[in-house]
């Protein structure tokens, strides 16, 4: 199963929700939707490319990355202030209960972003470009989502997590893949299945 495949579906979900829900939507809640739609058409410009159903354009992916650093970090922490939770928003509760958790997320976010930046003219990993082996990428053993040491940094996105640098010399499915595991845990914990 394609890694990729996985968020595609994720995301054809979330956008029909979005536009469901976005229509209620006012102020900093409509603001923070928009920016996650925002990052979802970027998935969904990327991903065609990641299955090998396109060719692959660098700079399409340069722009992805633009994106998602454009609306990481503080650019989406500052959506986020006390009290904005509950309908028409999608953010749990616990998004200010542990913002320590979720502030780290959105840095990770960026972290990931400026190194698929970086990463953008690397090939991509592996005979088969832009399959990846589902078992590892998603936790199989000790792979980037299980709960053992991965790539994201230990078992949380505080720990010993991947640098820039490090990201910016992986495989560039490798580097969306760390975008997009950044983007899969903040909604996991943080995001309200409507």
């Amino acid at each position: 199963m394609k890694t990729t495949t996985i968020f595609a579906t994720l995301l054809a979900t979330s956008t029909a929700l979005a536009a469901f829900a976005h229509g209620g939507a006012t102020g900093i809640v409509k603001e923070r939707m928009d920016a996650m739609a925002d990052m979802g058409k970027a998935v969904k410009a990327v991903t065609p490319m990641m299955r090998g159903d396109v060719a692959y354009d660098a700079e399409v992916m340069r722009q992805a990355a633009e994106t998602f650093s454009r609306h990481a970090g503080e650019s989406m922490t500052k959506l986020f202030p006390e009290g904005t939770g509950g309908m028409p928003s999608e953010a749990k509760d616990t998004v200010w209960s542990n913002w320590d958790e979720f502030s780290a997320l959105a840095e990770r976010l960026g972290i990931a972003a400026e190194g698929l930046a970086a990463a953008a003219d690397n090939p991509m990993m592996g005979s088969n470009a832009g399959e990846t082996n589902a078992d590892t990428m998603m936790g199989g053993g000790s792979g980037m989502m299980s709960g053992g040491a991965n790539m994201m940094g230990g078992s949380s996105a505080m720990g010993d997590a991947m640098t820039v640098a490090q990201i910016s010399e992986m495989p560039v499915d490798g580097a969306f893949s760390m975008v997009t595991q950044a983007c899969s845990a903040c909604h996991t914990q943080f995001r309200a299945e409507n």
